[in-house]
């Protein structure tokens, strides 16, 4: 989450204003502004004047607000950056003119009346202003005379852009709070639902309806927020930020490295942010937060179920009885009103016959009302609901009886395998035809007889999969009783776990945090049972951080099933992996089977899609710290898993001691994690690209493998980047894949790895970078040769090939 950086994509089929035939910078006394005349920075880069957003596109015919603002001057989208009157705009048939009052302060006229419509009001000392749009943007009120003399400036007032040398945050002094606002709509430029500051705390917050919280940033640690380590890593070859915090102000402000880059940061109307670059007639996103629009809190609005699944169609729809509240709005990307009830309810009248849809699966709103203390069950829970007219739904589960009062927002579809519950939904009874209320008897009676048959069957085949188990010592599972039931995971007994793996008789392997066990949960269903060393937690912290691990579902990480947690036993249960671990095929000796070069490509984008997706997929960036081949897991058909992701959350304080392990061998370790320094995702894009190099050569990374008598010219890492050099990518591969490789990608694969093991972590790509290139949708330049290969390899690398090999910036080659 980088909650600064943030965007406005248009789908818009927008205009710019026509030229002028010769633009100025200045608006003087007596030298005003009208019509399509326009302001241009003396660069050419930034463009100011009046403008209407085109509506044709939202079959709206006629768009009757003009707004005074900013745009970038060379790019033929009309996006604007800035708007002077959104809250006030220019209504037809008036004609608006920008001028220096007399006053001395900036505003726009109604050039018939003569009426002020927008007005900088600034404390002038002079009425010998003029108003300057500058290079980067910032129109600025200022002494005609005296330029440092500034009595007003945009960029103290932004809109939902943020530019680059702009500040957001406090003036302690002045008590001015610079934040990012959303538009209304796509095409109305007033203030929308979203907001994005600096606190005085200097921390940032992302904001719905100046109500409700989304994200923080967390605090400053010099480089980078706490909770956005990723904003190093994916316009960092072209930007530059700035923190600063005293008792003057609080602030945070980016950079341009290439001025003549076209970078646009905004926060859009559906509460998305999205960093985007200007090439080649369109624009390019480069970062997105949140990924998933339904992410973004109440994107849909009021009694709507945001899906964004694999299936076709539009990502908000209306809950079962309600109705797009304004179609016009709805289409404009307003949907702060969301839906409404098609038919009111009975509640009140003399009979209520008010019943209960459920939609399924769904992640609940918030701000609910717990009833535990009225209700013992579900019957209790309903019929609460009913009791009160202002209840439009209920939910019942391990945590007890949830009501809801008023507007239901927030409400998103789950995904099959995910933490979804089930909302019952107030609706009048004609919206649901057939339906009796969910807790009346006739209901349960009319579904028991419907259901009978099936549920003899089931109960049969349950009850005699249950004898089995019990004559053969099998395993018994139960739910997990606190809160944190109804996301999949399971807890074990530990006597269960002994019986199941033969009192832990079948060793899989070991590693930093434990022994790995094989395991049956019946004849046919294996497991793998993780028996934890180090794991000094409590019980019920430890039972919150193992299910908040547990939710955490991708085709590239291993699945968590369950836990034991019994005295001082911390055990974790995942999916068997019938292709153990990826080392087990690289380094085995006299091995019959070889890995084939096509899957070992797979498994290469497997690996990063799982990492990407655990840095800026997850509510929370997890930082895995020993990715390596033997925590990469193979299933049948050769999917790569990430095993042993979020054992940080899982083990807590005992964490670090146990990554300490691993310290003196290089072949995985990044620098800054050597050294001490704080920890990053970084450091497992450092470890990735140690992987690459070992699924090229089949062989360890380790440097002593290579070297003889202090020669380190062998070292594959140095191999690589000669060969990278020479051409002669071929005979990097492993010699048991005979040759059998595509070369271009195996150079591909060479290339990210070196860029994935530079010195600074500022250098290396993201993960989500890394998806990119292996999936050649981003093409790379050729990578420098780090300095601590060099120092490792004591300069046995030329200097020369050095110098042939740096670039500066990033690894892309934008």
């Amino acid at each position: 989450m980088l909650l600064l950086q943030v965007i406005l994509l248009g789908l818009l089929s927008l205009h710019a204003p026509s030229n002028s035939a010769t633009a100025t910078d200045t608006v003087s006394p007596g030298n005003g502004l009208a019509g399509s005349s326009r302001l241009v920075s003396n660069n050419s880069k930034f463009a100011l004047g009046f403008f209407r957003m085109d509506s044709k596109s939202f079959n709206y015919a006629t768009n009757p607000y003009t707004y005074l603002g900013i745009w970038f001057n060379k790019v033929p989208k009309l996006t604007p950056l800035w708007s002077a009157n959104g809250e006030s705009p220019v209504m037809d048939p008036a004609s608006p003119e920008l001028a220096i009052a007399g006053d001395g302060n900036l505003v726009i006229l109604d050039q018939a009346t003569r009426s002020v419509i927008w007005s900088t009001h600034a404390n002038t000392t002079t009425n010998d202003t003029v108003a300057v749009l500058q290079n980067n943007g910032n129109l600025v009120l200022r002494s005609s005379s005296n330029s440092s003399t500034v009595f007003w400036q945009s960029f103290d007032y932004p809109t939902d852009t943020f530019f680059a040398g702009a500040k957001i945050g406090w003036d302690k002094v002045t008590g001015l709070n610079r934040r990012l606002v959303s538009r209304k709509n796509l095409i109305d430029q007033a203030p929308g639902l979203y907001t994005g500051e600096i606190q005085k705390n200097g921390v940032g917050h992302l904001v719905w309806n100046s109500t409700v919280e989304i994200e923080s940033t967390g605090l400053w640690n010099g480089q980078y927020f706490s909770s956005a380590p990723e904003m190093i890593g994916n316009t960092v070859s072209i930007t530059t930020f700035e923190y600063v915090n005293n008792d003057k102000e609080v602030y945070f402000t980016w950079n341009l490295q290439d001025e003549t880059a076209i970078v646009l940061s905004q926060l859009g109307v559906d509460g998305q942010g999205m960093v985007s670059l200007w090439i080649d007639k369109d624009w390019v996103v480069m970062y997105k937060q949140p990924v998933l629009q339904c992410d973004a809190y109440a994107t849909c609005g009021p009694f709507t179920v945001c899906d964004e699944g694999e299936n076709e169609g539009p990502i908000c729809n209306c809950m079962k009885g309600f109705s797009v509240s304004s179609p016009r709005d709805w289409e404009l990307g307003d949907r702060r009103d969301g839906c409404t009830r098609n038919t009111p309810l009975h509640c009140g009248r003399s009979r209520n016959t008010d019943k209960f849809y459920a939609p399924q699966n769904v992640m609940l709103p918030q701000d609910a009302m717990k009833m535990q203390a009225a209700t013992s069950d579900e019957d209790d829970c309903s019929r609460a609901c009913l009791g009160n007219c202002s209840c439009t739904g209920y939910s019942y589960g391990e945590g007890g009886c949830s009501v809801w009062h008023g507007k239901l927002t927030n409400v998103k579809k789950q995904q099959p395998d995910g933490n979804g519950e089930t909302l019952y939904l107030r609706l009048a009874a004609k919206e649901v035809p057939g339906v009796p209320r969910k807790n009346s008897r006739i209901f349960r009676f009319g579904a028991a007889i419907i259901g009978a048959s099936a549920a003899a069957v089931a109960a049969l085949m349950i009850l005699g999969l249950m004898m089995t188990w019990r004559r053969k010592g099998k395993l018994f599972t139960r739910t997990v009783g606190d809160a944190q039931v109804g996301i999949g995971i399971t807890t074990f007994r530990y006597v269960d776990l002994q019986h199941a793996t033969k009192n832990f008789s079948e060793k899989l392997g070991g590693g930093s945090f434990g022994s790995v066990f094989k395991g049956y949960l019946s004849d046919s269903l294996a497991l793998a049972v993780k028996r934890l060393d180090g794991a000094n937690q409590g019980e019920k912290q430890f039972r919150a951080e193992v299910s908040s691990v547990g939710i955490i579902q991708h085709i590239n990480l291993v699945k968590l099933i369950g836990f034991c947690c019994q005295g001082d036993q911390r055990l974790l249960v995942y999916e068997y992996m019938p292709n153990h671990s990826l080392d087990a095929h690289l380094f085995k000796v006299g091995s019959d089977t070889v890995l084939e070069w096509n899957l070992r490509y797979q498994i290469a984008i497997g690996v990063a899609r799982g990492l990407a997706y655990l840095h800026t997929g997850c509510r929370d960036c997890i930082i895995h710290c020993d990715i390596k081949p033997e925590n990469i897991l193979l299933d049948a058909s050769f999917v790569p898993k990430i095993a042993d992701f979020g054992m940080a959350k899982v083990l807590g304080r005992e964490f670090s001691d146990a990554i300490t392990t691993m310290r003196g061998t290089i072949g995985y370790l990044a620098p800054e994690w050597i050294s001490g320094e704080a920890v990053t995702s970084k450091v497992d894009v450092y470890s990735y690209g140690s992987v690459l190099f070992e699924i090229v050569s089949g062989r360890r990374n380790s440097s002593q493998e290579y070297s003889k008598d202090g020669d380190y010219s062998a070292f594959f890492p140095v191999q690589v980047a000669r060969k990278l050099l020479s051409g002669d990518i071929g005979s990097l591969v492993d010699a048991s894949l005979h040759g059998n490789v595509n070369l271009e990608e195996v150079e591909r694969v060479c290339k990210v790895a070196c860029w994935c093991i530079q010195d600074s972590e500022f250098d290396r790509p993201t993960m989500t970078e890394v998806v990119q290139f292996l999936e050649g949708v981003s093409e790379l330049h050729m990578p420098p040769v780090p300095r601590l290969l060099d120092a490792i390899t004591g300069g046995a690398t030329n200097t020369k090939i050095y110098s042939m090999l740096s670039v500066e910036g990033s690894p892309t080659s934008v």
